[in-house]
């Protein structure tokens, strides 16, 4: 069994199902004891922002501020540095405990044994 669960989120609003798909198993790992790694890119950034996951709606679906809370409490969420900027978002933006990061340290965290790493 993995040590470590990487997983990276490509979706926000536009595709709702597999943006909600990746918190959930982020937080389901998380409150179960695994290290857990969130990362934010493409339009998932923007849940790097205060208020913004309280917007997403989606049926029969935890809500995401509640997922965000559990990844938080548990785990690590990394907003993409290139998506940041192509948005305009700084650290100062985002959610207490969110970083900016890019490739190299998502690499980083991927490639050690014991990592099992999902993009939604």
């Amino acid at each position: 069994m993995a040590n470590k669960l990487v997983i990276k989120v490509t979706a926000g609003a536009d595709a709702p199902e597999r943006c909600s798909q990746a918190f959930t198993v982020a937080a389901v790992a998380a409150a179960s004891g695994v290290e857990v790694s969130l990362w934010l890119t493409g339009e998932s950034s923007w849940f790097a922002l205060p208020g913004r996951a309280a917007e997403f709606e989606l049926p029969h679906a935890a809500p995401l501020p509640e997922l965000i809370e559990s990844i938080q409490a548990n785990g690590q969420i990394t907003l993409c540095t290139q998506c940041a900027a192509r948005r305009d978002i700084t650290e100062k933006d985002t959610l207490e405990g969110v970083r900016i990061a890019g490739a190299q340290v998502f690499v980083s965290e991927i490639m050690p044994e014991g990592v099992q790493a999902l993009v939604y």
